[in-house]
């Protein structure tokens, strides 16, 4: 008899259930890492923490964990990793920000419900040292998306500058015989939200978004706890991504942001980079300044500064560490077309050193917009973000993640040298990744001229081969016949996975394949004719698994060939996977 044309029993298909039920939280308990960050980094010593998710299936919800390792360095080029025994659970902490030197731990614990406070906890090394509770007549909760999320010490560790949700404002207030005059209905008051307080619509962010519609900047003093908003920013701008300026001895001190507009329409902001922005500098309450203030409020120019009015988007900006210029992002390219992604570009404006700000800084280019690569180069600039300290000790070097085709990669970016790419002139830009296709490379944090960067060798970021490994790259003297960049494993018990996912794991392969254009139209961009990819994980030994077909959505995206849980999952258990790259 041929068992395997048997209708299964019951008692099968619930056994098989089970098996798949209990490998599927196999792979998902695998924790992921959210954030890193080095502590101490003059000694030969360094402390290390990581901030961990960890998903829950049963429980529906998402652990957080911070584990911390002591990290010690036998020589130039190798390094030893002593990890905590236990990791400690920080859910529903919603930041946690070290000071620059590493002095002070700030903890933000957003509020509740309507009526709880903002929690701030200052932390020194071995006791809660402060704790304001902010309340929502303030501000609302802290953002902390990696989009809008902005928290910035100043490099004396005395103020925090930070983003969080402006509060609401007081609405009309009816009662059964029609509008009362003279009468309020305040955000906290039981009946705002009711018919008897309703005013204008305020349209939020959309998409992940929903009840956000104003991100507001904000400025505390970590010693009193008095809170304070900046002035000089209009309400049609909703801010982001706060940093401090460098400050000079009888200057003003100054906080740079980014700006979006929202006084049309915010449209949604997650995953459209199309959305016109600027950088902005704006004064910093609870400075004093030597400067004349009676000028400075002469006129409403000086509050607030448009830094890229050449420009029509801009942001994740960073201060080089010696404080002489301020690089940034820009999604010109998308905001100029309308399409919601596409390629980026790299600026530089150079900060002065007296501290006076102009509105008309020259911006200097160092990754332009390229309209067309050809094969084999590199493949244009796309970023989804860039470190909070990108820098190595040059003060000119940065180390960004970028889209290499399917794989994410590492690059090291000189903002003051030029190099020529076959059609314009750009920042000297180098590959440091090793260059496998079938790797993605996510930086985590930087040591001086050290990173630590999280490597998914994967097949695809639907089924890997590998569950990701932490790599700790050095910097070598650079030689004509040598990589200046070396990499070395780091035994890490976060990745650790059950013999059966690995084994799952272990039967696979991947290959990224390069479809050519047959017939490609007449009149289309130089660029569309080359090939485009396809990731395709499938078994090493069974010829024949059923294959499902992954398409990214967007249209403008890409699926990466990293870790990715679920679509291991899929391929562990028999099926095929082949992942589009369609432009």
């Amino acid at each position: 008899m041929d068992m395997q044309n048997q209708t299964p029993t019951p008692a099968t298909e619930e056994d098989n259930y089970a098996s798949l039920s209990n490998l599927l939280q196999e792979f998902t308990t695998i924790p992921n890492i959210d954030k890193a960050w080095l502590l101490n980094s003059h000694s030969t010593t360094l402390q290390g923490m990581f901030s961990i998710n960890q998903p829950d299936l049963v429980a529906n919800n998402t652990k957080k964990l911070m584990l911390s390792c002591q990290i010690f360095k036998e020589s130039e080029s190798s390094v030893n990793f002593l990890w905590a025994p236990f990791p400690i659970e920080i859910s529903g902490v919603s930041l946690i920000v070290p000071s620059p030197y590493g002095s002070k731990l700030l903890v933000i614990w957003n509020p509740k419900d309507d009526e709880s406070p903002c929690r701030f906890e200052i932390w020194s090394q071995s006791r809660m040292e402060k704790d304001f509770h902010i309340p929502q007549s303030l501000h609302g909760s802290i953002y902390n998306d990696r989009w809008f999320e902005g928290v910035s010490w100043n490099l004396d560790e005395t103020f925090v500058a930070y983003v969080a949700e402006e509060p609401s404002l007081s609405k009309p207030e009816f009662r059964d015989v029609g509008y009362k005059k003279g009468g309020g209905c305040a955000p906290a008051d039981k009946n705002c939200g009711t018919w008897k307080g309703q005013g204008n619509l305020e349209e939020d962010w959309g998409e992940t978004y929903a009840g956000r519609r104003r991100p507001a900047l904000f400025v505390i003093n970590i010693s009193s706890g008095e809170v304070q908003a900046v002035k000089g920013i209009d309400r049609s701008l909703s801010v982001g991504q706060v940093v401090w300026a460098p400050f000079h001895d009888g200057s003003e001190q100054y906080v740079v942001f980014v700006g979006w507009s929202g006084e049309k329409r915010k449209l949604g902001m997650k995953n459209c980079s199309n959305r016109p922005c600027a950088l902005y500098a704006v004064r910093a309450p609870h400075h004093d300044s030597k400067s004349n203030e009676q000028e400075i409020n002469s006129t409403q120019e000086w509050y607030i500064l448009n830094l890229t009015r050449t420009i029509s988007s801009a942001f994740f900006p960073r201060f080089s560490p010696n404080g002489k210029f301020l690089v940034f992002l820009s999604a010109k390219s998308a905001v100029d077309s309308g399409l919601h992604n596409a390629t980026n570009s790299l600026h530089r404006i150079d900060w002065p050193t007296h501290g006076k700000l102009h509105q008309s800084a020259k911006l200097y280019d160092i990754i332009p917009v390229v309209t067309s690569t050809e094969e084999g180069c590199f493949p244009r600039l796309y970023c989804t973000t860039i470190h909070n300290n990108p820098w190595l000790p040059d003060n000119s070097t940065m180390i960004i993640s970028s889209i290499w085709h399917s794989s994410e990669v590492l690059l090291s970016v000189n903002v003051l040298r030029q190099a020529y790419d076959r059609t314009k002139i750009i920042g000297e830009v180098a590959h440091i990744s090793p260059a496998f296709p079938s790797f993605s490379w996510n930086l985590l944090t930087l040591d001086g001229n050290n990173i630590i960067a999280s490597k998914n060798k994967c097949s695809i970021c639907s089924s890997p081969v590998d569950v990701p490994q932490i790599k700790y790259g050095t910097f070598t003297e650079k030689s004509k016949k040598s990589i200046p960049w070396s990499w070395s494993d780091i035994s890490s018990p976060m990745f650790r996975c059950s013999d059966k996912v690995r084994s799952s794991l272990f039967s696979l392969k991947c290959s990224i394949l390069k479809i050519p254009v047959k017939e490609a139209c007449q009149g289309i961009a130089k660029g569309a004719s080359n090939p485009f990819e396809a990731i395709f994980v499938s078994s090493k030994s069974k010829k024949n698994d059923p294959l499902i077909v992954i398409l990214h959505g967007g249209p403008h995206d890409v699926s990466l060939s990293c870790f990715s849980k679920s679509w291991a999952f899929l391929s562990s258990v028999g099926y095929s996977l082949l992942i589009v790259n369609y432009r």
